[in-house]
């Protein structure tokens, strides 16, 4: 009777599973199922208790949207956000908030959520161009030819309520204030294992700070190609992962090295992850600036612009 017991609960929780499962991944392809905040929660507990994932997190939805493989390195190469001293804003779901009200956080510390117990979120695109999925995600549009072949391009995009670029600067007034601000860090990993790391930063792509950025910072490109002719700047701002996202005051301007000493950051571990192909197939919000489905780098992952 006992093992016929314990036979049973197993088999029940596998139908459980494969149901959460199924629910989840309706989800995340963007299907309209009633109730859906609540399907997604409700999934995402069974399959925690079902051990299915490593944590009761956003594994689940992760590995619903693509696949075991793909899910697991995505919550693994999320980066520690590191802000500048002085800051206040963190990256919200812009679904829930687009004001400084519920977009501020903790001016110190640890900070994991907003003032308005908000989670710091990041968005989630990828481009698998490695051999036996390319063919899937050029279907899609994306872009893997050339040195693009055999890379895993993984984009966490990060959603600020405002940009303010000359925050600091007493006389600039208003000057480069706008509404709603994307930024990026992406990952790239290579055939061999090697992992690369950039971040957006105002016209282009960056590593670490310094000179070697300026032209990218400008959006002058004639610095960047001496840059690179001189050895000083990779093309399309990669260099080795650090593991960590240095996020600028005011502007959200990234860069992966290169930072000072910061009391104030995000573990990687405990940022929110949203798949955000969904979101981009219903392309219904309008934004100040230009959303990241709409960017070239959302189908060529080595686009060096953020155009």
């Amino acid at each position: 009777m006992g093992s016929e017991r314990g036979q049973s609960t197993v088999e029940w929780v596998g139908t459980l599973a494969v149901v959460a499962l199924l629910m989840v991944g309706l989800l995340a392809a963007g299907a309209r199922v009633p109730g859906g905040e609540l399907a997604r929660a409700v999934a995402s507990r069974i399959l925690c208790a079902a051990a299915l994932a490593d944590g009761c997190g956003d594994e689940p939805a992760m590995i619903a949207a693509y696949g075991t493989e793909v899910g697991k390195l995505i919550r693994e190469h999320m980066p520690t956000i590191a802000f500048e001293a002085g800051s206040r804003a963190v990256p919200v779901d812009f679904r829930r908030c687009r004001a400084s009200a519920c977009g501020d956080g903790a001016g110190e510390g640890i900070v994991h959520r907003t003032d308005r117990r908000l989670p710091v979120t990041a968005f989630v695109h990828v481009v698998d161009c490695r051999a036996g999925e390319s063919e899937g995600s050029e279907a899609e549009g994306a872009d893997c030819s050339g040195t693009r072949a055999g890379n895993l391009y993984l984009q966490y995009w990060t959603y600020y309520v405002d940009s303010a670029t000359l925050r600091e600067v007493p006389i600039a007034g208003e000057a480069g204030f706008h509404l709603d601000d994307w930024e990026s860090v992406q990952i790239r990993i290579r055939p061999d294992g090697r992992v690369d790391q950039r971040a957006s930063s105002h016209h282009g792509h960056n590593y670490a700070r310094g000179v070697a950025n300026w032209g990218s910072d400008a959006g002058f490109g004639p610095l960047n190609d001496l840059a690179e002719e001189l050895g000083a700047r990779d093309p399309g701002g990669w260099g080795p992962e650090t593991g960590l996202l240095l996020v600028s005051g005011g502007s959200h301007a990234g860069n992966a090295a290169g930072g000072e000493r910061t009391e104030r950051w995000v573990p990687g571990r405990r940022v929110h992850l949203i798949p955000l192909e969904p979101i981009a197939g219903e392309d219904r919000w309008a934004f100040a600036v230009t959303p990241p489905w709409r960017k070239r780098v959302w189908r060529d992952p080595e686009a060096e612009g953020t155009d």
